[in-house]
C-alpha cells in the first residue's frame, strides 16, 4: 500500500470509530461469535473435530432462524462478516436479518440481508466504503459500531422456499465491564415502492420519532422501461427534521447530486458515496451516501424522502405523454432560464410550451435501506414487509 493511502485509511479509522491504536482500554474484552464459538465465550472456540475446522458453516433451511449472537453484557459490535453459498436475488431478499438491543422484543434492525449489506438489487459487486465492503463480490462486511448497554441479539431467518446450504459468519465485538452512558442505538429500516402516485415522494426513511443521527442510505432502482431512454434520476432528496411539515430543512438538487456526482450516474465507489450498479441495458441502478463528515442530527423526529422524478428532451417527453405513459411535467431547463410549470402551467400541446430539458414526475421501482442511530433501543417504525412483497 502506498504511504498516502495508508495514512488516509488510518485517518478514516480513527475519525469513524474514535479509536486510538496505541492505548490499552480498561474494562474491555475482545470477543468474536461464529459457529466455531457461538457468542464468543472465553476459551470455548473450536471444540468440534478436535479443534480442526469442524463447524465453519451451517445450513439455514427454509423457514429456519439462527441466532448469530446473544449476550446480556454491555458492549459494542465492531464488525460483521458473512458469506453464503447462494447469492441470488431471491435468496438475498428472502433472508431477514434482525438485531435487538437491551432485551427489547422489537428489533432495531429488520431488513433483507442483501439490502442491509449494500446489494439492494440482489447484485453483489466488489466495492469498499467507510462502513461496508465486499472485497470480491462474494462476501459481506459491515463496520458500523453498534453499542448496547444490557445485551444484544442478532438473528438471521430464511423466509424463502429454498434451503441455504452454507452460511458462514463472524461477529466481532467487545464486552464491557460497565455500560456506556448516553449512547445512541443503531437502527436500520427497509422500504420499497413499486407503484403509487408519481408526485408522492418515495420515503428513504419513514418518519422516525426520537433523538438521533441519520447515518445514510443505500438505494436500488429498477427503471420502468416504458419511459424509453429518458433519465430517471432528477429527484431531489429532502430531509424533514424536528417538526418540519410541508417543507423540509434539507433540500438537495438531484439524485446523482446527492451522491456527489453530476450529469448522470456511472459506477464509482468512494468512502462516503458511490454507485455500485449503473446498468443501462438492464435498467438497474444502486447507490449510497453516508453522512459521516457531514453529520445529520435530529432532536425530535426525522423523515427522508426522494422525489420520483426524471427528465428528457421535450420532443421525447411529449411523445411519451401522447402515448399515455404516466408522467407529469413540472419544469423545463432552457438555454436562457428555468420554466416552473407548476407555478405557471403550460400544456405540452401548447405551441408556447418551452423547449429544452423537461423534468417530470414518473413511477419506477425504488427500494432503500436507511441507517440511523436513535436514543432508544427500538423505534416506532413498522416491521419488515412480507417476503412475497420483497421478491416480486
Amino acid at each position: 500500500m502506498k504511504p498516502i493511502l495508508f495514512f488516509c485509511a488510518l485517518v478514516v479509522s480513527v475519525s469513524v470509530y474514535s479509536q486510538e491504536l496505541f492505548t490499552m482500554p480498561k474494562g474491555q474484552q475482545s470477543r468474536a461469535s461464529s459457529f466455531e464459538n457461538p457468542n464468543g465465550l472465553k476459551g470455548s472456540g473450536g471444540k468440534t473435530n478436535q479443534g480442526a475446522k469442524g463447524n465453519a458453516f451451517e445450513p439455514l433451511k427454509a423457514g429456519e432462524s439462527k441466532i448469530l449472537l446473544e449476550t446480556t453484557d454491555a458492549g459494542t459490535i465492531q464488525r460483521i462478516w458473512v458469506t453464503i453459498g447462494d447469492r441470488s436475488f431471491k435468496m438475498l431478499r428472502s433472508l431477514r436479518i434482525q438485531m435487538y438491543w437491551n432485551g427489547e422484543s422489537k428489533p432495531a434492525v429488520d431488513v433483507p440481508f442483501g439490502d442491509f449489506f449494500m446489494a439492494p438489487l440482489g447484485r453483489p459487486v466488489a466495492f469498499q466504503s467507510a462502513l461496508f465492503s465486499n472485497p470480491e463480490g462474494r462476501s459481506f462486511n459491515c463496520y458500523i459500531p453498534m453499542p448496547f448497554q444490557k445485551g444484544a441479539k442478532v438473528v438471521i431467518t430464511n423466509e424463502g422456499n429454498n434451503d441455504l446450504r452454507q452460511l458462514y459468519y463472524d461477529i466481532d465485538f467487545v464486552r464491557l465491564d460497565k455500560p456506556q452512558k448516553d449512547i445512541l442505538y443503531f437502527h436500520a429500516n427497509w422500504n420499497r415502492e413499486t407503484k403509487g402516485a408519481p408526485e408522492k415522494d418515495f420515503e428513504l426513511l419513514p418518519r422516525v420519532e426520537g433523538k438521533g443521527r441519520f447515518l445514510g442510505v443505500n438505494v436500488g432502482v429498477n427503471v420502468d422501461s416504458s419511459y424509453g431512454t429518458t433519465w430517471w434520476g432528477e429527484g431531489e432528496v429532502k430531509m424533514y427534521m424536528d417538526g418540519d411539515a410541508q417543507y423540509p430543512t434539507f433540500n438537495g438538487t438531484g439524485t446523482e447530486d446527492y451522491i456527489g456526482t453530476g450529469w448522470g450516474e456511472a459506477a464509482f465507489m468512494h468512502l462516503y458515496q458511490g454507485c455500485m450498479v449503473a446498468d443501462d441495458k438492464k435498467k438497474q441502478y444502486s447507490f449510497y451516501r453516508f453522512h459521516i463528515p457531514d453529520q445529520i442530527f435530529f432532536y425530535k423526529d426525522a423523515r427522508v424522502t426522494l422525489q420520483k422524478m426524471g427528465g428528457g428532451d421535450d420532443p421525447e417527453v411529449k411523445r411519451l405523454k401522447a402515448k399515455g405513459v404516466v408522467l407529469q411535467e413540472i419544469s423545463v431547463i432552457m438555454r436562457n432560464g428555468f420554466a416552473r410549470l407548476l407555478d405557471r402551467p403550460v400544456a405540452m400541446t401548447d405551441p408556447d410550451f418551452p423547449k429544452g430539458w423537461v423534468n417530470f414526475y414518473r413511477v419506477d421501482d425504488y427500494s432503500a435501506t436507511a441507517y440511523f442511530y436513535l436514543d432508544k433501543p427500538s423505534s416506532n417504525l413498522p416491521p419488515l414487509a412480507p417476503v412475497a412483497e420483497r421478491v416480486q
